[in-house]
């Protein structure tokens, strides 16, 4: 009795010793699986940030060379969306800061040290383009000029406020007509054709 009774415990202890080693087999098995998995995603995660793109200064697409200033200037959409100008990172105008509206809306910077000058905005439908002509006249040598169109930024524009606005760099004010969507970076004192100007033709028209 006592020798079949040694034998069932010896028999019950291997069979404990032999489920626990499967369990615990299974168990690492699993958790390995689970880590290694877990270790992947890290992996994928850090490779994810490390290929996520940079943000450069007004979301342009790539970072301005040094003693450059970075700016993005988008026109104002028909009469609803107002146009909105960025230097190095800050908004100087736009509908949310409710600083521009319809006609021709200028940011003036300072070109050696990007400090903001004025801002200001000129109804070219139902104003008068006598201010207008005035402020252009007004401008200081070395200034940058940003400008641009919300609505229509066109109708009231005569010759001499279209010749002043060449004067600053633009080759497309000639042709800017009713509601076109038009973006334009100058300076005062340019001795060439700014390479920063875009126009669009209202296509209702």
């Amino acid at each position: 009795m006592r020798v079949a009774g040694a034998a069932k415990l010896v028999v019950a202890v291997a069979v404990f010793l032999l489920t626990f080693y499967v369990i615990s087999q299974v168990f690492e098995i699993k958790m390995d699986a689970s880590l290694g998995s877990l270790f992947a995603r890290s992996a994928l995660d850090t490779a994810a940030r490390s290929t996520k793109p940079p943000r450069y200064k007004c979301g342009i697409s790539k970072a301005c060379p040094e003693k450059h200033f970075a700016f993005k200037m988008a026109s104002g959409a028909a009469n609803v969306v107002g146009p909105k100008i960025c230097l190095e990172d800050k908004v100087l105008m736009s509908g949310v800061k409710n600083n521009v509206g319809r006609g021709i809306n200028v940011a003036l910077v300072n070109g050696k040290t990007g400090e903001v000058l004025d801002t200001k905005y000129f109804d070219m439908w139902g104003g008068d383009v006598a201010p207008f002509i005035e402020f252009l006249k007004s401008i200081q040598d070395g200034t940058i000029v940003l400008m641009g169109t919300y609505d229509d930024g066109a109708t009231k524009l005569n010759d001499e406020a279209r010749r002043l606005i060449a004067e600053l760099g633009s080759t497309s004010i000639t042709n800017l007509g009713f509601r076109d969507n038009w973006v334009f970076c100058g300076g005062k004192g340019i001795k060439t054709k700014s390479p920063f100007e875009q126009i669009t033709r209202d296509e209702t028209q």
